[in-house]
């Protein structure tokens, strides 16, 4: 049985449309989540008058009880379908959406849009499809939800649709690509087989749509790149580097280089679940001993490179931004802190090059004073410490980040250029 492709897929939409019980309800139909848990949850939500059963009320139990600590399978953050192999990056409110969305592992491979029938595009609807779009998710998949609460009536359904149509579209999305279907999570219509209650609707359902998906190609033939997450000491072996391959591959008696350190030493083994491997490829969480590299010389953020193609380490570079949520304005001269990869360093404005119209892409201003919540913007940063950050163009997993400040994330951004320092 060969293994079943793997994608990371991201729920996004609007806070009330019904994301969680979509996911609890989808889960539950593909065996995710047993009977026993549910029956007993049933019980629970009846006890408190919650007896209309939702699923998001089973999707939060299960978060409080993993948050508690208490041990349950972590089985519902992922399932299958018959040609692919999920996992759910949680994307509860925005600014958690952001960060998920942004940094590590989580990098979405698609998206499935939440849009509720009975209340259509709401402003979260229009910032979380552009914020797709920003970050490169090309893979979506669009479903008008609570087909239940409208009566499961047609007009309904294309009213909402050509709504998102002229969004998507907007947005600058190839709208041909999108399926957009009726469904009711709460209910199960059109989830895992066609709904009776909409006999109108001639196209396929959720679950097929959902193996539609396909896996990114793994950048096999791209130079090592590898962000460390962090670094041990083993006794008997030394340090003990640990992080995920981005790209490329990794293998023993190769010589690598530790930027922005300038480190540099040969790899004597990799192992990944205590077994050694004859090398490591994009997705891997792996160990690496390398001959050479002590304990200072291998920190969370550096990214491990070929010797004769080292990760860029920045001057300056110019990215575009899209302002989430700034307390006030961002002007030539703040100095946030930038998360990208396993790295966390502040960066300054240096320039404001031009704002962008959100609809057609287009350059609106140039050189504008401030920028405010919901710009999109182009523009120069200046690393206050060395940093590894490359062009998305080239690296995705090393062009895209987060902008935080204030404890939340204010802006979300990927990497146009890189000016490399000399």
């Amino acid at each position: 049985m060969a293994e079943k492709p793997h994608i990371n897929l991201i729920f996004i939409g609007h806070v009330d449309h019904g994301k969680s019980t979509l996911v609890g309800r989808l889960l539950y139909e593909l065996g995710e989540i047993p009977e026993q848990k549910i029956k007993t949850l049933r019980a629970e939500a009846e006890k408190i008058g919650k007896g209309t059963f939702e699923y998001a009320w089973v999707m939060d139990k299960l978060k409080e009880e993993r948050e508690r600590g208490l041990t349950i399978d972590l089985a519902h953050r992922k399932f299958e379908t018959s040609k692919n192999y999920f996992t759910i990056i949680d994307a509860p409110g925005h600014r958690d959406f952001v960060k998920n969305m942004i940094t590590g592992a989580s990098q979405a491979d698609g998206a499935v849009l939440v849009v509720a029938a009975n209340d259509g595009i709401m402003p979260q609807t229009k910032e979380h499809i552009f914020l797709a779009r920003t970050l490169g998710i090309e893979q979506l998949l669009v479903v008008v939800n609570k087909m239940d609460a409208v009566k499961y009536v047609e007009a309904k359904f294309n009213s909402v649709k050509d709504d998102l149509i002229t969004l998507l579209k907007n947005t600058g999305y190839k709208v041909e690509n999108i399926p957009i279907i009726p469904i009711s999570g709460f209910q199960g219509d059109n989830l895992k087989e066609k709904s009776a209650n909409m006999p109108w609707y001639k196209g396929p359902i959720f679950l097929s749509l959902l193996d539609e998906f396909k896996a990114p190609p793994k950048p096999l033939d791209k130079p090592l790149r590898l962000p460390v997450q962090d670094a041990y000491t083993i006794t008997g072996v030394g340090t003990v580097p640990v992080g995920r391959v981005e790209t490329g591959v990794m293998k023993p008696g190769m010589k690598v280089t530790f930027m922005p350190s300038g480190v540099t030493g040969e790899v004597k083994t990799i192992e990944m679940h205590h077994e050694q491997l004859p090398k490591a490829e994009p997705g891997d969480n792996v160990g690496f001993n390398v001959r050479g590299v002590g304990k200072k010389d291998a920190r969370r953020g550096d990214v491990v490179g070929p010797v004769d193609n080292p990760p860029t380490v920045a001057d300056e570079f110019t990215a575009r931004i899209v302002v989430l949520n700034h307390p006030s304005a961002i002007t030539v001269g703040y100095t946030p802190v930038l998360h990208v990869h396993t790295a966390q360093v502040a960066c300054t404005f240096t320039e404001l090059i031009s704002k962008i119209d959100r609809r057609t892409g287009e350059v609106a201003e140039k050189n504008p004073e401030i920028l405010k919540n919901g710009d999109v913007a182009v523009v120069k940063l200046k690393p206050t410490m060395p940093l590894v950050i490359e062009s998305a163009e080239k690296f995705p997993q090393l062009g895209r980040f987060a902008i935080r400040d204030m404890g939340q994330t204010v802006a979300a951004g990927m990497v146009l250029e890189v000016t490399p320092k000399k």
